[in-house]
């Protein structure tokens, strides 16, 4: 039961279960798994620190959240006074403490705690590294969780144009940062400028991954959206039955996504007949 190769075989079965939803028996051999690697190996151990990161992910999937922070915040600690504070792995702990106070409510906590990432990955690994483009990215979602549009899409903006400059204008990281960006255009109403990206994403994904690639037909659906929403609705109509039929057919009618699909539609087309002024109480 003890033989580090034991606990390796362990720790793979719990990552399966956590990776198909069953999230409970993962957390049983994880909790014993990292008590343990940390009897057999120490505290301080990276393996043993490794099993608390994992348990805690899987927590967090529960929704036992303060569980969760409790042991990122000690990975935190534990990171930064062996390994110090501008190490690789000690960053990523703290992002993903940042990441699991933005879920439990703690937005300003996760602002605070991803701008010093941020500035950390920026100063240590380079503006153009990708995994500091990934912490502007969930410094930008906590913008936006706190309201704080504005610099949740001045992020994105920057984001998006380094993607272009760096990876070139049909990588598909450069694709998804301009979606990204367009989706917060949409939600601060700024919705021609979301039209634009969105048409050329849509394009762009249709030409490089297919037609029928599921990214396209999500590129499709966002752009009915922000058509639906500049009260285009004969173009929003047209494209939701394209992706509705298409999602039927390729994933099947009772597929989650084919559901959503045809109720985005059903949702258009009332829209589209409701007399003008007239609105759903």
């Amino acid at each position: 039961m003890d033989h580090l190769d034991t606990l390796t075989a362990r720790a793979s079965l719990a990552a399966s279960y956590w990776e198909v939803g069953r999230t409970s028996e993962a957390i049983d051999i994880e909790e014993q798994v990292a008590a343990d690697r940390e009897r057999i190996l120490g505290a301080e151990h990276p393996d043993t620190l490794t099993a608390r990161v994992n348990l805690a992910v899987s927590y967090q999937q529960a929704g036992r959240t303060s569980e969760a922070i409790d042991i990122e915040e000690q990975v935190v600690a534990d990171r930064e006074r062996i390994l110090g504070a501008e190490h690789p792995d000690t960053l990523t702990a703290r992002a993903n403490l940042a990441i699991t106070y933005q879920q439990a409510g703690r937005t300003h906590d996760a602002i605070a705690l991803l701008k010093e990432v941020t500035g950390d990955r920026e100063r240590t690994l380079g503006a153009d590294h990708s995994s500091t483009s990934t912490a502007r990215i969930n410094l930008a979602s906590a913008y936006r969780a706190a309201g704080q549009d504005d610099e949740a899409i001045a992020l994105l903006e920057q984001v998006a144009a380094d993607r272009e400059r760096i990876l070139g204008v049909d990588h598909l990281d450069t694709l998804t940062a301009r979606a990204n960006l367009a989706v917060s255009y949409w939600e601060v109403g700024r919705t021609s400028e979301a039209i634009d990206i969105e048409e050329q994403v849509a394009a762009d994904r249709e030409r490089i991954l297919g037609a029928e690639h599921a990214d396209t037909l999500t590129a499709r659906a966002n752009l009915a959206a922000s058509y639906q929403q500049a009260g285009r609705m004969s173009e929003a109509i047209a494209l939701l039955e394209q992706v509705a039929a298409d999602r039927e057919r390729i994933q099947g009618a009772e597929h989650p996504d084919t559901l959503t699909a045809r109720a985005a539609l059903a949702t258009a087309s009332q829209q589209a007949t409701r007399p003008q002024g007239d609105h759903a109480g």
